[in-house]
């Protein structure tokens, strides 16, 4: 049995869902306690309580009653089985930190998989559905992994109602891969997405982003949507690279001017630009189980988070390798070796 301290390092819910994937596909049983207890509100939230009972329903796992505002567990995995799943948030918790939990999993099932989660898909403090795909899936396409996503509805705060579908077939190992160098920005472009609210929002949040980055209009795309998706609304911004893409995101909030929103996608933006490492910050913590599952790879990053440092000492918990870290001015790189 592992024993986690969830009030470690970052103390966050990726130490949950990565202990969650790792010992679904390891299995090893982990006990957890202090879950989020670094959080305003600690404990389990609908979306960490959905990830818990998905990865327990994909491997059959016995999990410990469970419930929202519950900071304690313990979970002993079965067998990953392959099918067709759904899974209901039930609030506008994130649908795509409940996929990213059960992509690596899947990858080791018996067969392919279909899952469809409902909540929210873009969210102020999780990544954006399209951040599932172009960037974090792109690297995982690289590494070998077959799959096809589909958003299918949009769900903003305070709302939910998005849905997510994950098509996914086993890959029997992913592939080590070396992601050191963005190569040439091969396109870049911005969308924002609006739904129950005046067009010109999307507008005035587009119009900062292609002056500041010198797009051009047909790389400027304002994407209504049907009233009942909303109301909400969400700007993207798109870096295609040779061997990586990144995506910065903002979501609008209720007194939020939209030129304030889409400032805030510049900056994070602008901070990697001015950096040296293929992947930003976010993504960097998110490429370290499939790189670890992998059994080695390196990655350079622009910044290194405690995000990404404690999802470093997890994953040590539960797999034979060894996560290190060399900071460079410009970048970080991360090794993983066994």
């Amino acid at each position: 049995m592992i024993e986690l301290d969830g009030s470690l390092g970052e103390g966050g819910g990726q130490m949950l869902r990565t202990s969650l994937t790792l010992s679904a596909i390891t299995g090893r049983p982990f006990r957890m306690k202090n879950i989020r207890a670094r959080r305003a509100k600690p404990g389990l939230q609908r979306q960490h309580l959905m990830a818990v009972q998905a990865l327990a329903a994909v491997c059959g796992a016995e999990v410990t009653p469970v419930d929202v505002g519950v900071g304690e567990l313990e979970f002993r995995p079965g067998a990953i089985r392959a099918g067709d799943y759904a899974f209901d948030i039930g609030t506008a918790g994130s649908t795509t930190l409940v996929v990213q939990a059960l992509m690596p999993a899947l990858l080791h099932a018996d067969g392919p998989s279909s899952v469809r989660v409902t909540g929210g898909t873009h969210n102020p403090t999780a990544p954006p559905a399209h951040y599932l795909d172009r960037a974090f899936g792109r690297v995982l396409r690289q590494m070998g992994a077959t799959f096809e996503m589909e958003l299918e509805r949009f769900g903003f705060y305070p709302r939910g109602g998005g849905e997510l579908v994950l098509n996914i077939v086993p890959c029997r190992r992913l592939q080590p891969i070396e992601l050191l160098q963005r190569g040439p920005r091969i396109h870049a472009y911005a969308e924002a997405f609006v739904a129950g609210l005046a067009p010109t929002v999307g507008r005035r949040e587009l119009d900062i982003l292609c002056t500041e980055f010198h797009l051009g209009d047909t790389n400027c795309r304002q994407c209504g949507l049907p009233a009942d998706q909303g109301p909400g609304n969400t700007v993207l911004l798109t870096f295609e690279h040779a061997y990586v893409t990144e995506i910065f995101s903002a979501i609008g909030e209720r007194g939020v001017t939209a030129e304030t929103v889409a400032r805030r996608v510049a900056e994070e933006a602008s901070r990697y630009q001015a950096s040296e490492g293929a992947a930003g910050a976010h993504l960097a913590g998110q490429l370290l189980v499939p790189f670890a599952l992998a059994g080695g790879g390196t990655f350079s990053m622009s910044h290194l988070s405690q995000h990404t440092l404690t999802n470093a000492e997890v994953i040590q918990q539960f797999l034979p390798v060894k996560v290190h870290f060399t900071r460079g001015a410009h970048r970080t790189v991360c090794a993983v070796e066994t």
